[in-house]
């Protein structure tokens, strides 16, 4: 029997389960039809349009035929409908699931809200826990990183490097939590990991025969960070790199006077502030009793009254460099031969090699429309974090910037030419996965004399069979990085506040729930 009520607050279907229909105990699993009495279950099914669907089901309770068996009577179920000690359908149950595994306690309990079915986030939470985590099939090449988990405390993340879904994680970074966990999930081969000693020595420990790969990311990240420190101590050469002004290279001229910053906002009130300032200061009044009457900060008074003209103080701060610069000759001569079309100067640059947006090149023949030169950057010698992605670019991927300043910079500086020519060494290894000069190239960062270099020579001697590896081998800690993003996405979501038990099963379970979706998605389309 099946009757169906709707109201404008839920949606009632009443079913009864057939008589004389045998059902498996739930003891022992013997079929049994001799029933015991009747009652009603009320059962929460997903929504149907919009409204809350509830299932009034009267099922039976029936003795179990078995005398061995523990139970007397059972209450039968109905498969796909009914789950034991459940108020909830199984499709029911697997959407709240889902959604808390997805969205966690408040973000899933406004979901569900949305959807008509309302929980707390306490119960949204207590769902997420008890569903079970997948198995844990020890892999054949790990994946070890750390990630931040709150304040100054670190954890640490295991991901199957073959399947890329994580493992497991934990509060901390200990060498001997490490190697518990490798011994009692024997039968990794290889392990991926960045050049962190407690790492190497947990699996020292935990699993001795496995091969240690040192991260080529991480290597070239610590070289980077060397070069960054040389270029630091030698922050006096960077000048260097900038071309000479001569007669055929003039410095660009100064802004006139009577330009148009006057007309202006900012330049109305600049001009306001100079006459007012030199007025006051010209009746020998300090600079304190300047400041306090026209309500300014004293070094801005200063500022004012060391000027000879208001533009001095509406100077425009030097333009950075672009990825255009090399190529405003060019933009210049086409506008010169007459093409003033944007559009079109724009893929003549991109046949060019330029890799910039059209909005840039529009951008900068703005002033050659008003009869004004181009805007060229006033030259700044390179940061030392700018030298340092100088030096560990590679030659064919610099721009014409790049190549004509370089050159200069390292003919000025001995040791930044030694530094450069160290990393397109190690470069070239990486480049060609062959680590058969890597103790020449050791020794020859060991022997340059320069602190930081030193220092690193003497860290990678220590692992250098993991970063020989690092070099030939496949495997790289990539699959981590992107797990540990995935791992602060999770903690933002719970706003910080998550545990390690709750982040360990959302990281695991979420995890687990993009690859189930994404396959039943390619089983679709085929």
């Amino acid at each position: 029997m099946l009757s169906v009520e709707v109201t404008d607050a839920v949606v009632a279907v009443r079913a009864n389960t057939r008589s004389g229909e045998s059902a498996g105990c739930t003891g022992c699993g013997r079929l049994s039809e001799w029933c015991h009495s009747r009652y009603v279950r009320h059962l929460a099914d997903v929504t149907v349009a919009g409204r809350p669907l509830r299932i009034d089901l009267s099922v039976r309770r029936l003795y179990c035929e078995n005398t061995a068996c523990p139970k007397v009577t059972f209450a039968e179920q109905v498969p796909g409908l009914t789950e034991r000690y459940q108020r909830r359908t199984p499709r029911l149950q697997h959407l709240v699931e889902d959604v808390g595994v997805v969205l966690a306690g408040r973000g899933g309990s406004r979901m569900l809200r949305i959807l008509n079915i309302r929980l707390s986030r306490v119960a949204v939470l207590s769902q997420l826990m008890r569903v079970p985590l997948p198995p844990l099939v020890t892999p054949r090449v790990l994946g070890v990183d750390d990630f931040a988990l709150y304040g100054g405390t670190y954890g640490t993340l295991l991901v199957d490097a073959t399947t890329r879904l994580p493992l497991t994680l934990w509060e901390g970074r200990d060498a001997e939590q490490l190697a518990r966990w490798l011994r009692q999930h024997p039968g990794v081969e290889i392990a991926c990991r960045d050049g962190s000693l407690t790492y190497r020595q947990g699996i020292n420990i935990g699993a001795p025969e496995a091969v240690q790969v040192s991260d080529r990311f991480h290597l070239w990240q610590g070289l980077s960070r060397r070069v960054q420190d040389i270029a630091s101590a030698h922050r006096g050469c960077l000048p260097a790199a900038l071309p000479t002004v001569s007669a055929s290279n003039p410095a660009p001229p100064e802004e006139p006077a009577g330009g148009t910053a006057v007309d202006t906002r900012a330049g109305r009130h600049a001009q306001r502030l100079f006459e007012a300032v030199q007025a006051l200061i010209r009746t020998g009044r300090s600079h304190s009793s300047v400041a306090r009457e026209l309500g300014l900060d004293r070094r801005t008074v200063g500022k004012y009254a060391r000027a000879h003209t208001w533009q001095e103080v509406m100077r425009r701060p030097p333009r950075k460099p672009s990825t255009l610069d090399p190529y405003l000759d060019h933009l210049r001569q086409r506008w010169d031969e007459g093409q003033h079309s944007a559009k079109i100067l724009h893929e003549e640059l991109q046949a060019k090699g330029y890799l910039g947006h059209y909005q840039r090149v529009k951008m900068a023949v703005a002033p050659l429309r008003q009869g004004l030169p181009l805007d060229e950057p006033r030259e700044q010698p390179p940061s030392p974090r700018e030298t340092a992605r100088w030096i560990t670019t590679h030659p064919h991927r610099r721009n014409p910037h790049i190549n004509e300043r370089l050159p200069r910079l390292l003919d000025q500086c001995p040791e930044l030419k030694l530094t450069h020519d160290l990393v397109r060494r190690f470069a070239t290894m990486l480049d060609n996965h062959d680590p058969t000069s890597l103790p020449a190239w050791l020794d020859d960062l060991a022997n340059t004399g320069v602190a930081p270099l030193t220092g690193l020579a003497g860290a990678l001697r220590e692992d250098r069979h993991a970063v020989a590896q690092g070099i030939t081998a496949p495997y790289n800690s990539g699959v981590n990085e992107g797990r540990i993003t995935d791992v602060k996405l999770q903690k933002r979501l719970m706003a910080g506040r998550a545990g390690v038990l709750l982040l360990r099963h959302r990281v695991v379970l979420i995890a687990h729930l993009r690859r189930r979706y994404a396959d039943r998605l390619s089983v679709s389309l085929k």
